[in-house]
């Protein structure tokens, strides 16, 4: 296989007509890394891929990959392929013909290319298929065979819009260990598109955060997890509550917050103008349903929801106007010292476990 590329995104925008779908974004792709482009439907991740594969004009700024700029490169000679969330294989044609496909368009002598098809195959473990066509196979085994046409041409980097969207929830699991173990086998780049927060954590080097055309963060999942940059990904991510409101004070590292409802919170981080509006993340599995041992580490309100989850249990409580402050508690925790829809109830946290969110700027 070829050598892994970087990939660098350098203030590139994407404007149809009126709407922008992508904001000036700009993203190093680290060579030989699993990245993830993650987000609601409508962030612009799709668009962005699409562009780096020359499948989609860049309106402003540049793709390079290593170090040729392709912005103006079409799709052949860029160095890299695309697998679509649809597979789009040939019906007619069988496995090894499917996948030699763009050899065939190159000009490569029939044997040569089935040759090389056929050990595209035994490295998807599809060998055993390969005279079959693709409506005699199942959406997993559909996938291998795309993933085997899309490496045959030795990218620098591979390219997977939602290729498991398709997939029932157990196959996505499978495949998640198929794509990751494969992607250490090649060792070249791959830049994987989806909605799913769960797939971009189990697979990622870098997870990269998208919404509304812009990158909110980039980071490793465990950055990601523990330490969201804005409001945006705290709550897209689903691990941490977001309070609201406006900055108090800022003294000696902590800045002192306060919500419409009229209660204060204490955080540390970089001092904020009075009056500046200011987010708090709090982790949802680290909130107590005890009084707080401070002022600014907790509030008292009333539960609306009870989730048992098997390990846990999830409760929500209406308060420091959010209606759906969120805890997660161990299933023998709560089950110790239970409570129900309507109770009045204590929350607090420790200091270590409340962050302040930034801001992202238009």
């Amino acid at each position: 296989m070829s050598k892994a590329s970087e990939i660098d995104i350098v203030s590139v925008s994407k404007i149809y007509g009126n709407t922008t779908a992508v904001h000036a974004i700009s993203l190093k792709i680290p060579a030989g890394s699993y990245c993830c482009l993650l987000g609601p439907s409508g962030c612009g991740k799709s668009s962005t891929l699409r562009m780096i594969a020359g499948h989609e004009s860049i309106s402003l700024g540049d793709v390079r990959l290593g170090n040729t700029v392709v912005t103006d490169f079409p799709p052949a000679k860029r160095g890299t392929a695309m697998m679509f969330q649809s597979y789009a294989l040939f019906p007619h044609l069988d496995l090894v013909d499917n996948v030699a496909f763009s050899l065939k368009m190159k000009g490569v002598e029939k044997a040569e290319r089935r040759a090389k098809a056929l050990d595209m195959l035994k490295l998807m473990q599809m060998e055993a298929y390969a005279n079959r066509r693709p409506a005699q196979l199942s959406g997993g085994q559909q996938q291998r065979v795309a993933l085997a046409r899309a490496l045959i041409t030795d990218p620098e980097a591979l390219l997977l819009d939602e290729p498991l969207s398709a997939l029932d929830p157990f196959l996505k699991i499978r495949m998640r260990a198929e794509l990751k173990k494969l992607q250490k086998t090649l060792g070249i780049t791959f830049v994987h598109v989806t909605h799913s927060q769960e797939e971009a954590m189990a697979l990622a080097d870098l997870v990269v955060v998208m919404n509304d055309g812009r990158i909110e963060q980039a980071a490793p999942p465990r950055e990601v997890f523990e330490r969201p940059a804005t409001a945006f990904v705290a709550r897209f991510m689903g691990d941490h509550n977001v309070l609201t409101g406006r900055a108090v004070s800022s003294a000696e590292g902590k800045v002192v917050m306060e919500v419409p409802e009229g209660l204060t919170f204490a955080v540390h981080g970089d001092p904020q103008e009075p009056g500046a509006p200011v987010d708090l993340g709090i982790r949802t599995d680290r909130v107590r349903i005890e009084p707080a041992s401070a002022p600014g580490l907790g509030f008292n309100g009333i539960v609306s929801n009870i989730e048992y989850r098997g390990a846990s249990v999830k409760i929500t409580v209406i308060g420091a106007g959010s209606d759906d402050f969120t805890v997660i508690v161990g299933d023998s925790s709560f089950y110790a010292k239970p409570v129900a829809v309507g109770d009045a109830v204590s929350l607090s946290w420790a200091e270590e476990d409340v962050i302040l969110l930034g801001r992202v700027t238009a």
